[in-house]
């Protein structure tokens, strides 16, 4: 995939954007930050060139002025509420988090718990844990009939009960473990506070998608619809900057439908709202760093199948919400119909077909950087997976096909075990453990180790699978970092499954 996007120019021009807001503001500047700040694996998928840590690397450009606030849901807490990537609790994704902001130099000011209401044992856990370590914890509570019920939400028995966060720093980056965190609340109880105290305090949204400045089908909006396909949000014109500046401009319908109400809370605090609509609120500069914009296209295009069978994944292996999997796939296919693709479109899905077509046992196929299709069949010793990244070593290193790279005398113990002692019914190797047998036979042999050695090359490679895969080999295929998906079957007949 060819580079479209200059992160250089990104985290300069990102950085001194919130600066500029900062100054408006009068010096102090509550910044709500949507999506990850670490692994942004989705930005750097349809944004080729943008690296997973580039929000992090702006922020090391503001760290001197920049404190960090963590907001998380008691709701959350107290439901166990898990990150679908890591798949830990945002309990343990607040305790990650702070390590991580530490560990690169930020410093993390406090940690509120919001809609606080009643006894939450999960809460005050979290809050002896925290205290425990030094970290300052507030409470932020449930307030009825937010956030439509402004004149509540804005006087004494609304944010007037909430703590006050005390903050140091002239930049307040409000993030949070996961959605449905009250960021946005966090943010606006803060300024009615400073407002009380006579503190001059602004707010700012930085959200990357979707793309103000791109057309409301570009591939890249589309990709965000895609991805937040399961949340059913649209990416719409915004009515609000078209009437005010008479300029086209993309926000989605959540921030839409709120400003409104923002707009009201703003009035309440300030007597007038600093912004004219929802995309003045942003601080996004993504739009002006993408310095190819067709591969940025094609980029988007991939990533929208991939969500595709990502969806159809979540139907084959939950039966709890068929409905909610049901809708989520038909709004894909919408997209799909609008980017003008299919779900042939991800080049390895065909031939991965094929092979399982002809060879009657499930197959894999992955696209080399160069766009050469390699694919893998299921053998005696190794599964489709295993055999089509040995195959893909070879083919980046120069090995001839033919040479064996595991010998059959180190694959018949990996064999035994597993299936004399571990009881394993499968005897063929995920990918982890082929790759371990690789690194233990690169220590005699030159091969193997040559092949080891263009791993980091597969990173952004294309895969599929024509069977539901183990969760071993997915977690292994994440962290080579190549884009796995899969047919929604699982392979043979069983009913219970591990």
């Amino acid at each position: 995939m060819k580079i479209g996007f200059d992160n250089d120019k990104y985290i300069s021009m990102q950085s001194e954007q919130i600066r500029k807001r900062i100054g408006e503001f009068g010096g102090k500047l509550y910044l709500e930050f949507g999506g990850k700040l670490f692994d942004d694996t989705h930005a750097s998928r349809v944004l080729p060139g943008f690296q997973p840590d580039s929000k992090l690397r702006m922020l090391l450009a503001l760290s001197d002025q920049a404190e960090i606030v963590i907001a998380v849901s008691a709701e959350a807490l107290e439901s166990a509420k898990r990150r679908g990537d890591s798949g830990i609790t945002y309990d343990q994704e607040v305790l990650r988090l702070i390590d991580l902001f530490r560990s690169v130099g930020l410093y993390v000011g406090s940690v509120v718990i919001t809609r606080n209401s009643g006894i939450q044992p999960a809460a005050e856990a979290l809050r002896a844990v925290l205290q425990e370590h030094d970290i300052p914890v507030f409470r932020h509570y449930f307030i009825n009939g937010y956030p439509s019920n402004v004149p509540l939400i804005v006087s004494e028995d609304g944010f007037g009960k909430n703590d006050y966060i005390e903050t140091t720093r002239p930049l307040v980056v409000v993030t949070a473990p996961g959605p449905g965190s009250g960021k946005l609340a966090t943010c606006l109880s803060q300024l009615y506070h400073e407002n009380r105290r006579g503190i001059r305090a602004g707010y700012a949204k930085f959200e990357t998608f979707p793309v103000w400045n791109l057309p409301l089908k570009h591939p890249i909006n589309l990709a965000y619809e895609a991805a937040t396909a399961d949340l059913s949000d649209v990416n719409m014109i915004d009515p609000f900057h078209l009437n005010a500046y008479q300029k086209v401009t993309v926000n989605y319908n959540r921030d839409v439908e709120s400003f409104p109400i923002l707009s009201a809370i703003f009035k309440e605090i300030y007597g007038k709202c600093p912004y004219q609509s929802p995309t003045d609120m942003g601080v996004n500069m993504v739009g002006y760093c993408i310095s190819d914009d067709l591969s940025c296209q094609e980029a988007s295009r991939q990533e929208i199948v991939r969500r595709y069978y990502k969806a159809l994944l979540e139907r084959a292996s939950d039966r709890k919400d068929q409905g909610l999997h049901e809708r989520e796939i038909m709004r894909i296919e919408s997209i799909m119909d609008q980017a003008g693709i299919t779900a042939n479109y991800r080049k390895p899905v065909i031939p991965a077909k094929r092979v399982a077509e002809e060879s009657g046992e499930p197959a894999a196929a992955i696209e080399m950087p160069d766009g050469t299709i390699l694919t893998g069949k299921t053998k005696e010793m190794l599964g489709c997976l295993s055999s089509m990244l040995i195959n893909a070593v070879k083919y980046l290193a120069g090995i001839d096909d033919k040479l064996e790279l595991i010998p059959k005398h180190l694959l018949d113990p990996v064999q035994k075990l597993k299936t004399s002692f571990l009881g394993a019914e499968n005897p063929r190797l995920h990918s982890d453990e082929t790759l371990i047998a690789l690194a233990v036979n690169a220590a005699n042999d030159e091969n193997a180790e040559k092949a080891l050695s263009v791993l980091p090359l597969l990173r952004g490679c294309d895969a599929h699978l024509t069977v539901i895969p183990s969760e071993i080999d997915v977690e292994v295929f994440r962290r080579l970092k190549i884009n796995l998906t899969c047919e929604p079957k699982y392979q043979g007949t069983k009913l219970f499954r591990l």
